[in-house]
């Protein structure tokens, strides 16, 4: 099959059945780009919409209309020397313990997975909670050389570390529930208060370091005093989902991600739209390599088979649904999101740690953030939308810093 995509006003034939923006906040783009090009203009039920051919979702009605031409962005892979990358997964470092923590909502029990890393000296060490970005293939995996080696170091600041899995995504149980950020923030808040949790006892002290989404969600937390941390780093921060930030959130265009959303949780026809636009090897490498990485050469086979992997667990598509259609985004404007931070001026230190090589839209919404109220302290590293796990010495490094600057006297 033949699809033509538009790049800057041409249009350019791509030999495969998915289109990419560069713009969508993670892997999920693979299914924001083709799935937003089909989203019916109208209701259909999902008998009706399993029996459309392939062919047929790429003729009108189903094409969404563009304002604006597509644009294909292509970021520089030329890096400084002290900015390589560790290898990841290859030697993925193993965790001192893991576990499973049962989350109870809505009448739903979830085991959560997570994992604790700790250095040679874990007494009277700094806890901090690091939190995957949120995506289809989230992980705690995207943390682990970040939690390596900031726990080996033997500075004024000691630390130990605890990577989590959202419910839904990554190790965690994959439940059908109704997924949003409320959702989320409700999974977050009780994880951290949880007296039966790995944070137990760590209220005022707690440090969090979130990719993506995680971040503001974290931060949303935190302005309503749910969570009590000490300080917040965000990573990469991202508010809008793949679809949202593309195509904006008119009454027409929410309709049609609502269809789009009920169409993935289906039982039938959502596991084949989920594999064929999601699921499979070639679409995770090429959305690694066009956005998620700024470097398309540190995209290894092992990284793309444990993405893989994570999307044929059972229940693996409902999250992903959600994200993809805004129904995770904590906010709906860089108003909100810079309040977010406002909010929190003088009740905590905030890094921002922004990516050189993000996408456009994404990027943007990054760099409103230097300056702005509330955040302390405002850096930029190599990378795209993953820098953790793309440059994970670079962000431990800025992460670390941090902690000596604002935490070292409660080490």
């Amino acid at each position: 099959m033949r699809i033509i995509a538009i790049e800057d006003g041409v249009r350019r034939r791509v030999a495969s059945g998915c289109f990419f923006f560069s713009e969508p906040p993670f892997l999920t783009a693979s299914m924001a780009t083709s799935a937003a090009l089909f989203i019916p203009s109208s209701p259909a039920s999902f008998s009706r919409a399993a029996s459309i051919s392939r062919s047929r979702l790429l003729s009108p009605p189903f094409l969404l209309p563009i304002a604006r031409p597509l644009r294909f962005r292509r970021v520089s892979s030329s890096l400084a020397p002290s900015s390589a990358p560790s290898p990841v997964l290859d030697n993925s470092p193993s965790p001192s313990k893991t576990g499973k923590w049962q989350w109870n909502f809505d009448g739903s029990s979830v085991n959560v997975y997570y994992e604790e890393h700790e250095g040679k000296s874990a007494g009277n060490a700094k806890q901090i909670l690091m939190i995957p970005t949120i995506s289809d293939v989230s992980t705690v995996e995207e943390w682990r050389t970040v939690a390596k080696d900031i726990v080996a170091r033997e500075g004024d600041v000691r630390c130990r570390a605890t990577i989590v899995d959202w419910p839904g995504l990554g190790f965690s149980d994959r439940p059908s529930l109704e997924y949003n950020a409320d959702v989320m923030e409700n999974f977050l808040v009780q994880f951290i208060n949880a007296s039966d949790g790995p944070l137990a006892n760590s209220e005022g002290e707690l440090v969090i370091f979130g990719g993506g989404h995680a971040a503001t969600i974290a931060l949303r937390a935190a302005g309503k005093r749910s969570i009590r941390p000490a300080s917040i780093a965000a990573v990469a921060p991202t508010w809008a989902g793949p679809l949202p930030i593309v195509f904006g959130r008119s009454s027409d265009m929410e309709s049609r991600y609502g269809l789009l959303r009920g169409t993935l949780r289906a039982p039938a026809v959502g596991w084949m739209m989920y594999n064929v636009l999601v699921s499979n090897e070639k679409s995770i490498e090429s959305q690694y390599r066009s956005h998620v990485y700024a470097d398309p050469e540190n995209v290894t086979p092992s990284i793309v088979e444990s993405r893989y992997n994570l999307t044929k667990r059972k229940g693996a598509r409902y999250v992903p649904a959600a994200f993809l259609t805004g129904q995770l985004d904590p906010v709906t404007s860089r108003e909100e999101f810079l309040q977010l931070f406002g909010e929190l001026e003088g009740k905590m230190p905030i890094l921002v740690v922004s990516t050189a090589g993000a996408p456009k839209r994404s990027k943007a919404e990054m760099d409103a953030l230097k300056g702005a109220k509330g955040v302390t302290k405002f850096v930029e590293v190599p990378g795209a939308l993953l820098p953790q796990e793309e440059y994970p010495l670079t962000v431990a490094e800025e992460l670390y810093k941090f902690l000596q600057e604002h935490c070292g006297s409660k080490s």
